[in-house]
């Protein structure tokens, strides 16, 4: 019985795997074929190839596209912790009338789908001179990271001991030395997978991106992704499609592996307090 359940567990972490993994590989084998083999069944490409890489960068501005994603991402995780940080001190360490009520407006902001804030915000970003550029998209996409940013943060903040504040007081710190010098370090963890989610949504925002941006100078990598074409407007090229993703896959790969242990710290804070 008991070796049954260790196969059955076992089964089921390999079917996981293999839905999560499975797309990816396939990318990554499509990315190395050129030609007629594109449409071979094959597990590996005959002939592997990098032509496909190369044409990403050499036919299309993906290079700018990836400049463009990286400065929007950027600016949001900053934008995003700096205000989400001090909205956090002040919903979790902080009495005043109306905090609950305030809460569950910005958890109410975080629920509406794009579409149905798009026609508003697209007024907005024309009347702030932001479209086609990337403070505009900046802009935008702290209306999806704001909210779960301040959500998350708080949730840690209200678990941080009220001993250490009141100590802090007592040695005359103020409200913002409290924060940045004491309260900030011990949030290291809960910062870097929020930090990390909020890099994770910016980076793949898609509706925002293709609806505020008209040029390719100016476009992020779903966008351009999405709008490649092949010698004809009529012709997909699913090589170079499947180039570019593995591509833009890579750096979130990169960021998770090299900050798992925050990560977990992070998202299973406070979830075995007794």
């Amino acid at each position: 019985m008991r070796l049954a359940k260790r196969i059955g567990f076992w089964l089921l972490v390999a079917a996981i795997a293999a839905f999560s993994l499975l797309p990816f590989l396939y990318a990554v084998v499509t990315s190395l074929r050129a030609g007629s083999e594109l449409f071979t069944v094959a597990y590996w490409p005959s002939r592997p190839t990098l032509s496909n890489y190369a044409a990403v960068f050499t036919q299309q501005p993906f290079g700018r596209n990836i400049l463009n994603s990286v400065i929007v991402a950027a600016a949001v995780v900053a934008l995003s912790l700096a205000l989400g940080t001090m909205a956090a001190f002040a919903f979790g360490r902080i009495a005043f009338r109306g905090r609950s009520a305030l809460l569950a407006a910005i958890l109410a902001a975080s629920m509406f789908p794009q579409v149905a804030v798009l026609s508003g915000l697209f007024e907005l970003i024309r009347a702030l001179g932001l479209y086609n550029r990337l403070p505009g998209l900046i802009l935008a996409d702290l209306l999806l990271t704001l909210p779960f940013t301040v959500w998350m943060l708080t949730a840690f903040m209200r678990d941080l001991p009220k001993e250490i504040e009141e100590a802090a007081m007592v040695d005359g710190a103020g409200t913002l030395t409290i924060l940045w010098r004491i309260f900030l370090p011990m949030m290291g963890p809960a910062t870097v997978s929020t930090g990390l989610l909020a890099f994770m949504v910016a980076w793949n925002e898609f509706l925002f991106a293709l609806t505020f941006t008209l040029t390719d100078a100016q476009r992020t990598v779903p966008v351009a992704i999405a709008l490649m074409t092949g010698s004809s407007a009529f012709e997909l090229p699913w090589g170079m499609i499947m180039a570019a993703s593995v591509v833009v896959t890579l750096p979130i790969i990169a960021l998770v592996l090299a900050f798992q242990h925050r990560i977990v710290a992070g998202l299973t804070a406070g979830a075995i307090k007794g």
